[in-house]
């Protein structure tokens, strides 16, 4: 435990100072206990020897002076440690997270990531202190007083140890059922925080059903987690009384064995006392460990799941990166990609060139593998075969920020901070001017969105950018595409979803962004007007390319491309005349 905490850290000083001072208080207490010994011979006389027990006072005093002194440091120095390990492991997890793949930010990693960044670091931070100081005081202690034991009497010594191995075995069989049972419980509160959700999001449904007070399924999982902790309460306290009684048995026979010690004639009155003193603050301490299994098995866990987030491979980095790229072409060649954990390819011998300055429409059915060709251009992933490469350089072969720098992403769901919409745009580049802002928020259309909003530049957008709507937050991810001045883009186009309003200002905002002819752009599209505007089209289907061509080529063909296109011409037509009066 100890070497995986001094692992976890990246600078674990402060943890060994802390422990340090733990361990030096544990062996300066059983010091002060080994001091009884000549002052109890000194004074438990027919006539006791001050003066005999004055040379053993003395340091006993001062030593009670010092224990007093760190024992009153060791609270304010421990908290102040706990804070600042969490804060140290904090960053360490961050920085690792950044150099993580953006394919590695699934749904279900994200929320690890969120529970090892507020839970799971805190709690170890805080356990590595509260828990692991009693638990080098219950281990240090014993073993200062078993060696002061062994210089009195080393039959004692010997039962002391032996009591230490039994309660040793008994305790590592508790931790066993202790860990067994977390991980039930665990999965337990997993499946109410689960049902939880699900009750908060669903209201409107369950209400309107007449289940306010929850599903089935929500009443199912909180009964299972409470026959879950009872099982788990069931199974601990076998363990727990074995230990007990270990610990109980062992200081009796100390206690016996004094007795025969001292009636022998082996040792005195003195030596026993002290005996059985040091016999009480050996097993003492044992007798607490069984106590901090439980949050020891859960600090063991959190370990385990924050190194599973700290082992998780990072980007490959090239030794030799390219700084920078001379044009802002785009070519796949040849290229296969299968998702991880994916039964089959969702790209199949991939090729395309997007000539720099072109705007390129990726189109294609569901599952086709258009957003899986812009994540390999944005580096999300790297291709199993094949290369995908921007300016002409292999993306595995540009520094990931060069690359980063280079490329813009607008896709669907647009990730808004809750902040301004100033502080949004500004993302792209900190240092742009106020025309600069109002340029690029004229062209994406989002001048018309400031200036209803009551606040304009200053209105908080909401959490995930929740107070505007699907296509006001892309209008704001096209003006900070454009404010990075990146020379690529990548553009998701909405869904039809979108009421005329902003399905006509996303596609105005993105032929202003195909503007630039210094930007090359890759749009996955659906509306005629941006299928119009592009300079090439590549359809896809079951993660091939089947058509290339310009938009009235591909439409000439009948093909894919064709297809789509009439599908969607008939599905407007449809919205408009359901919706018409």
């Amino acid at each position: 435990m100890i070497r995986r905490l001094y692992g976890l850290w990246p600078d674990p000083r402060l943890l060994a100072r802390l422990w340090s001072l733990t361990s030096a208080q544990a062996v300066l207490q059983g010091l002060l206990l080994g001091l009884l010994i000549p002052t109890l011979d000194a004074v438990v006389r027919p006539e006791p020897d001050v003066a005999a027990a004055t040379p053993w006072l003395v340091p006993g005093a001062i030593g009670a002076l010092i224990y007093g002194t760190l024992s009153v440091l060791a609270d304010p120095v421990g908290y102040a440690a706990g804070g600042a390990l969490a804060a140290q492991l904090r960053k360490r997890a961050i920085r690792h997270v950044s150099t993580l793949p953006l394919g590695w930010f699934t749904a279900a990693n994200k929320a690890r990531l969120a529970r090892a960044v507020t839970a799971d670091i805190g709690d170890a931070a805080h356990l590595a202190v509260v828990i692991g100081n009693p638990v080098i005081t219950s281990t240090v202690l014993p073993g200062t007083v078993a060696i002061i034991v062994l210089l009195v009497e080393w039959r004692v010594a010997c039962l002391l140890c032996l009591t230490a191995l039994a309660a040793s075995f008994v305790l590592r069989r508790a931790a066993r059922v202790a860990t067994e049972a977390e991980v039930e419980l665990e999965r337990a509160s997993a499946e109410v925080a689960g049902r939880a959700i699900e009750l908060g999001q669903a209201q409107p449904v369950l209400r309107a059903a007449g289940q306010a007070e929850g599903t089935p399924r929500m009443h199912a999982a909180l009964d299972e987690h409470r026959r879950t902790y009872r099982a788990g309460m069931d199974r601990a306290r076998r363990p727990f009384f074995a230990y007990t009684g270990v610990v109980a048995a062992g200081f009796v026979a100390v206690l016996a064995l004094v007795a025969g010690l001292m009636l022998g004639g082996s040792v005195g009155v003195a030596e026993a006392i002290v005996l059985l003193v040091l016999a009480a603050r050996f097993l003492q301490p044992l007798g607490n460990l069984i106590d901090l299994v439980g949050a020891l098995r859960a600090m063991t866990n959190k370990i385990s799941r924050i190194e599973e987030l700290l082992a998780a491979p990072a980007l490959p980095s090239p030794t030799g990166p390219a700084r920078g790229i001379s044009e802002p072409s785009v070519e796949l060649s040849h290229v296969t990609f299968t998702y991880p954990g994916g039964a089959a390819p969702a790209l199949r011998d991939v090729s395309l060139y997007c000539p720099p300055g072109s705007t390129t429409a990726l189109v294609g059915p569901s599952g086709s593998g258009k957003t899986t060709v812009t994540r390999l251009i944005a580096r999300f992933f790297d291709a199993e075969a094949g290369t995908v490469s921007v300016g002409g350089v292999d993306v595995r072969d540009l520094e990931p920020a060069v690359l980063l720098d280079d490329i813009a992403i607008v896709f669907q769901d647009v990730y808004l901070f809750d902040d301004t919409i100033e502080h949004n745009l500004r993302l792209a580049r900190p240092e742009a001017t106020w025309d600069e802002l109002r340029d690029v928020a004229r062209a994406a259309r989002l001048d018309e969105v400031i200036e209803r909003l009551p606040g304009g530049w200053d209105t908080r957008v909401g959490e995930a950018g929740a107070q505007l709507s699907g296509g006001e937050r892309q209008r704001v991810a096209i003006a900070r595409a454009m404010l990075k001045r990146a020379r690529v883009v990548l553009v998701d186009e909405a869904s039809s979803a979108l009421d005329p309003e902003n399905e006509a200002a996303i596609t105005q905002a993105i032929a202003n962004l195909g503007a630039d002819p210094d930007r090359t752009m890759l749009v996955i599209a659906h509306r005629p007007a941006t299928l119009a505007a592009a300079d090439q089209v590549v359809s896809l289907d079951a993660g091939q390319v089947v058509e290339t061509g310009t938009p009235a080529e591909l439409l000439r063909t009948g093909g894919t491309f064709a297809r789509i296109s009439g599908q969607y011409d008939q599905a407007r037509h449809w919205r408009i005349g359901t919706t018409a009066p």
